[in-house]
């Protein structure tokens, strides 16, 4: 752990991250870049996919002076004034001085360390270039691979059993990934002829559209298809500045 010499600006940090995920260029549904202020130094730092409560908890029991996040408090969806259930969690990073920062959109769509980058290295895909503003489309070598190793891989690399349409080619050359709630974006994986669109959450109608289009439709959940950018950016930061870096995973099975 760093000593006391050797604290990091808070402000240091945030500007790395604006620097390298550059929010201004994304329409999103909340602010990113720090929420809420907390002390000016940081020598240990929290990542994780949401700001709930538990996370928070986590957070002060170990000591950490700020807390990096996928999903922040505000979203442009919800209420404009302070629910309980944000009021609480404000007070909590209040009282213990914590600050929490918050990278969405810009996350997803980073094309080295965001969720969909690393989701396609993740699964072996030999290039990956933008598709669908944040996510990537990935590119198997040679003939691609077995629709069941696709699926086999997805599994592994999640830690869950994905939900899969299996209405696709034998093979799979090319694959749309779009973490998090992207159903609503398989139209555009069918127009570009994919062989498979992997998603977070899968809709009602998905099931119909890529059985009749084709192509293989994957869900592997929200929180499990998010949990890599942040998690990267707090091995980034700790490398940069030396930071302690703990990653805390609270599972969620949507």
């Amino acid at each position: 752990m760093p000593s006391e010499t050797s604290r990091i600006p808070v402000a240091a940090v945030i500007r790395l991250l604006d620097d390298l995920l550059d929010p201004g260029a994304f329409d999103d549904m909340g602010p990113n870049g720090l929420q809420v202020p907390g002390g000016e130094t940081v020598t240990k730092l929290v990542t994780g996919v949401s700001a709930q409560r538990e996370l928070i908890d986590r957070a002060v029991s170990l000591g950490a002076e700020l807390v990096l996040v996928h999903h922040g408090l505000f979203w442009d969806f919800q209420d404009t004034g302070l629910t309980p259930t944000v009021a609480e969690r404000l007070r909590l990073l209040f009282q213990h001085n914590v600050g929490l920062a918050a990278y969405h959109l810009p996350l997803d769509g980073h094309p080295t360390v965001g969720n969909n980058a690393l989701l396609a290295d993740g699964l072996g895909c030999a290039s990956h270039t933008a598709f669908a503003q944040i996510g990537r489309l990935g590119e198997f070598a040679g003939d691609g691979i077995a629709a069941a190793d696709l699926f086999a891989r997805v599994r592994e690399l999640t830690q869950r059993e994905p939900l899969v349409f299996d209405a696709g080619p034998d093979r799979v050359r090319r694959i749309g990934v779009v973490s998090g709630a992207a159903a609503k974006l398989l139209p555009q994986a069918v127009a570009l002829g994919l062989d498979a669109f992997l998603t977070g959450e899968p809709a009602e109608h998905v099931m119909a559209d890529a059985r009749e289009a084709g192509i293989h439709f994957i869900a592997a959940g929200h929180y499990a298809t998010e949990t890599f950018g942040v998690r990267r950016l707090g091995d980034l930061l700790a490398e940069r500045f030396g930071l302690e870096h703990v990653f805390v995973d609270i599972p969620n099975p949507v």
